[in-house]
């Protein structure tokens, strides 16, 4: 948890622009709401009714990012939901506008991060009329999000705030949703005649049942094969310490999710990442740190995990507790919390796991095996590239303390494996929801955050193709905004994969391309680098190694300006063979 900045003082005095005015009108006790609150960051586009809000954020200190898409913004501000533990803020427009966000919102409730929607709605006393862009946006974004109401009055506009805030961040991380109409916005009100709403703060740190946690902690020490799992939400808990302490004191092997990634560094010895699927296949108790039994995970069901395998259950939603598999110790509480617990069961009663254990052995040979595939495939000196070899040679430039944000399809699994994450929070990716179009927005927020905090940090966001178009015009606002964010984008020329120029030539003359193209295919040898370079930022056309190391080794250098690398690859590149299928039963 970041601790809020002192609040930031009024910028401007009694009649000027700022808020301390003995007046205000409904955009500024919106504003005002917002920096009580200690929310520092907004995202968004501006239109009616909605400009005077964003204006009036600016007045009162609140940093405002204008987006090209309120998806991107809304993904942005999620985002820094998660990386500080505060919410960002999305402001929309009314109607088309907030239904864009919505993709946003339903993102953030998966992955339970959270987030504040604001969005402009039709005049009250226009309802039912068929208003400008009039929308049932209340009802609407009760479907995706935790908390959805208007404020009746302008005096109520504070304490409707900062329960939405409240919301998102307590219980179970989510979206709140606040809807605005038009007329509140230009409305007038006497500052003595709002309520002082205090700051919401952190949510309180609830512990496990004591009697749970001790059972847990002997069954771990009964174990013949055990096997920890780091789920996000161990990072959002903040949890690193006492996760690290507790594998480190207990000599316990350990598996992140994509987005568990660095709780504990990737290069540490008890990592069994590479042997993923042997480790949840055979381990016979498993502790479920702040990750969920979903679709990430296979269930929890076999052939992907033991049949009678035990699960140890760490979460701060009862309701997950027991969902898909019903866990032999549940331990409802804040992960770090709980993780806490369980230390000092350990401290009372200390054990290790041998570390010549034939468990370890077992694993460390899968290991051994899937590395020196994975080196044979980044090896490789034919062109155009593989995906291995790509990662291999971003990864040998990358700075251990850099946020890696990534989306695609084989981009993103494969770069899970290769790219390594060191410290926690430092992997963004399309998460529970399996959502394309996030990694723009993701890193737009994570630059932002890493130039007030730590402006030596830098961000390195890696897409797809097919995923970096769904917001690639985000690149613009990198560039407005200079943040020396650098985007690499592994070309594939399509969707799983695609065709190399010729192929598609020759096929365009079978026919109408609607007709003949398959529909995963994209155009070969697309410019992405250039639409970088339209709006002033670097963009850099690579095919081979050695151009990958010396654009990479450029964009890291420059702190000032934005850059995008498009590195060509193999159209049929493709994983190492896998032990299972993915879950899909696509034959294609």
């Amino acid at each position: 948890y970041l601790p809020p900045e002192p609040r930031l003082e009024m910028a401007a005095q009694e009649g000027g622009d700022g808020l301390e005015l003995e007046e205000l009108s409904g955009a500024q006790v919106i504003a005002k709401a917002l920096r009580d609150q200690d929310l520092r960051y907004m995202f968004g586009i501006v239109g009616v009714p909605v400009v005077e809000v964003a204006m009036a954020a600016q007045a009162a200190g609140i940093k405002y990012i204008g987006m090209r898409n309120e998806q991107a913004a809304c993904y942005a501000a999620s985002a820094v939901g998660y990386l500080t533990g505060r919410p960002g803020v999305c402001l929309a427009v009314s109607g088309p506008g907030l239904i864009h966000a919505l993709g946003g919102m339903a993102n953030a409730n998966m992955n339970c991060w959270p987030v504040i929607v604001l969005a402009g709605s039709s005049d009250r006393n226009q309802e039912t009329m068929g208003a400008f862009q009039e929308f049932s946006q209340v009802e609407a974004c009760r479907l995706y999000s935790k908390f959805s109401a208007r404020p009746n009055s302008l005096e109520a506009i504070p304490v409707v705030i900062e329960k939405a805030i409240r919301s998102s961040m307590y219980g179970r991380p989510g979206a709140s949703y606040v809807d605005i109409p038009g007329d509140m916005v230009t409305s007038k009100i006497r500052r003595t005649s709002l309520r002082t709403v205090p700051c919401c703060l952190r949510a309180p740190i609830a512990l496990a049942e004591p009697q749970a946690v001790k059972e847990a902690a002997l069954i771990i020490k009964n174990a013949k094969r055990p096997l920890v799992i780091l789920g996000k939400g161990a990072a959002y808990s903040r949890a690193e310490d006492n996760i690290r302490k507790l594998i480190t004191r207990c000599g316990l092997p350990f598996l992140p999710t994509p987005m568990g990634k660095g709780v504990v560094p990737d290069n540490h010895l008890n990592c069994v990442s590479a042997a993923r699927s042997r480790a949840l296949q055979n381990a016979d108790v498993i502790l479920l740190l702040g990750a969920r039994l979903n679709w990430i995970l296979h269930f929890g069901y076999p052939p992907r995990f033991h049949p009678d395998v035990k699960i140890i259950q760490v979460d701060l939603c009862a309701e997950e507790l027991g969902n898909n598999v019903k866990p032999v110790a549940a331990l409802l509480g804040d992960v770090n919390a709980v993780v806490g617990q369980l230390l000092e069961c350990f401290r009372i009663n200390p054990w290790t796991y041998p570390s010549n254990a034939e468990w370890w052995l077992y694993l460390k040979e899968k290991m051994k095996d899937n590395e020196e595939a994975a080196k044979a495939l980044a090896a490789q000196k034919s062109l155009p590239m593989n995906y291995y070899t790509v990662f291999h040679n971003i990864q040998a430039l990358l700075p251990e303390d850099c946020i890696i944000v990534s989306e695609g399809a084989n981009t993103m699994d494969i770069g899970r494996t290769m790219l390594q994450n060191y410290m926690p929070r430092h992997r963004l990716d399309a998460g529970t929801f399996g959502t394309m179009g996030v990694g723009l927005g993701f890193a737009i927020a994570a630059a932002l955050i890493a130039k007030d905090q730590s402006p030596h940090q830098q961000v390195i966001c890696v897409e797809g193709d097919s995923a970096f178009g769904f917001s690639g015009m985000e690149v613009e606002t990198m560039c407005r905004y200079s943040l020396p964010i650098v985007v690499i984008v592994v070309n594939n020329n399509g969707i799983y994969s695609g065709l190399d120029e010729d192929t598609w030539k020759e096929m365009s003359k079978l026919g109408e391309t609607a007709i003949v193209a398959p529909p995963i295919f994209l155009l070969p040898n697309a410019h992405y680098e250039q639409v970088m370079s339209a709006f002033g930022g670097k963009g850099y056309f690579v095919k081979t190694p050695q151009e990958l190391q010396k654009a990479l080794a450029a964009c890291l250098a420059d702190r000032k300006m934005p850059s995008l690398i498009n590195v060509m690859i193999d159209p049929s590149s493709d994983r190492k063979r896998q032990d299972f299928t993915w879950l899909t039963r696509s034959n294609m």
